[in-house]
């Protein structure tokens, strides 16, 4: 499984307009596994 650097979250927000810091996207980044987390807890019945 491929994993997304906070570079990427850069780029692909800049390209959608929305910038963002590097120090933002590791925070988004955690949020997004923090989240990914919870729906697969959620979905296996944890």
């Amino acid at each position: 499984m491929e994993t997304i650097s906070p570079e990427k979250i850069v780029e692909i927000l800049k390209e959608h307009g929305t910038h963002v810091t590097i120090e933002e996207a590791k925070i988004i980044l955690e949020f997004m596994n923090n989240l990914a987390s919870i729906a697969i807890n959620v979905y296996v019945g944890k």
